[in-house]
């Protein structure tokens, strides 16, 4: 893992996947990384680290929706070619369950994708003009 050059203290590797799917900090791996339901604290409650960084963006909603599309879609197809049930039911069906799992599958892809960046030591891009 690549330190941030401003830390002083030193914290033992974090396997960014992990601790991303459990939403905590990219340098301890323990301090809680949301608030509330995406939005991201000011700094970890447990080693302190400013989380001024974080700027996932829309990254997490396209990973989301393509996974739920992909996965739903397809299982929405091969219900109306196997069964043929009325377009209600797969509306009924279908409609909430990609709501759900994409809000639940959100927290955790963001929570990643921003350990991830701080593994990484990614920045936005810059010119240079010199």
């Amino acid at each position: 893992m690549q330190p941030d050059k401003d830390d002083e203290a030193l914290y033992p590797a974090v396997n960014p996947i992990a601790a991303g799917l459990r939403c905590r900090c990219p340098r301890c791996g323990e301090g809680a990384l949301f608030e509330g339901f995406t939005k991201v604290r000011p700094a970890c409650s447990n080693c302190g680290l400013d989380y001024g960084f974080i700027d996932a963006g829309d990254g997490p909603v396209v990973f989301v929706l393509l996974i739920i599309g992909f996965i739903f879609v397809g299982l929405a197809f091969w219900m109306q070619v196997t069964y043929e049930p009325p377009m209600w039911v797969q509306f009924v069906l279908w409609i909430p369950l990609m709501i759900l799992s994409g809000l639940a599958l959100m927290r955790s892809l963001k929570g990643v994708l921003i350990n991830l960046q701080y593994l990484h030591n990614a920045k936005p891009g810059e010119i240079d003009r010199g």
